[in-house]
């Protein structure tokens, strides 16, 4: 598969801010009431984190989200080599959402995305880029969603698929890279 295949889009003109401190960020434009409110609600609860952990972001769980089923986790905080031979079960056709939990730590993160690219074998048939948002520092664990989705159906869809999942910001970080599998079938079981 191309490396081409697993690139994040970039938005034409769009440049990514320069990193600031939190407390750089707390002073910076105090007499501004709209951006104070915003600092305010992206700092709510700011910790600096665990100090002997580097990492900014903390993936720790994708949920595979369908209404009227139980939620299908898995967990990203233990070893992910697994993940790709255990497939979960998806019905075809079914509509769903895909919940990603994390922990921001030390600074605010800005333009975090889930990119994922879907392949049936040698064929790429799926690349999306979910813009999820900017995030700041939180003891608690945060979490988006993407937009619903809707599983493909038909004979021809059903079988396995392999999915190359990154969460990356707009400084092109890849905070976390994993891979894992779905089987598509008629029906849940």
């Amino acid at each position: 598969m191309a490396e081409e295949d697993d690139s994040v889009e970039q938005t034409p003109g769009y440049v990514a801010p320069k990193k600031v401190a939190l407390d750089t960020l707390k002073d910076l434009d105090k007499d501004d009431e709209a951006l104070n409110r915003w600092k305010a609600q992206l700092l709510a609860g700011a910790s600096a984190g665990n100090s002997s952990d580097p990492r900014k972001v903390i993936v720790e769980k994708m949920s595979f989200v369908t209404a009227g089923r139980e939620d299908i986790a898995l967990d990203l905080t233990r070893d992910l080599s697994g993940l790709k031979d255990k497939p979960i079960t998806i019905k075809e056709g079914s509509e769903y959402r895909l919940r990603i939990t994390f922990k921001i730590q030390h600074e605010v993160v800005s333009g975090l995305k889930y990119v994922h690219t879907v392949h049936r074998g040698p064929l790429r048939v799926d690349k999306s880029n979910y813009m999820l948002g900017s995030y700041g520092p939180k003891a608690e664990s945060q979490s988006a969603m993407t937009p619903l989705e809707e599983a493909p159906s038909g004979m021809l869809a059903r079988g396995t698929y392999i999915v190359k999942s990154k969460f990356v910001d707009d400084d092109n970080e890849t905070h976390l890279a994993w891979e894992w599998s779905f089987v598509l079938k008629k029906d849940w079981e």
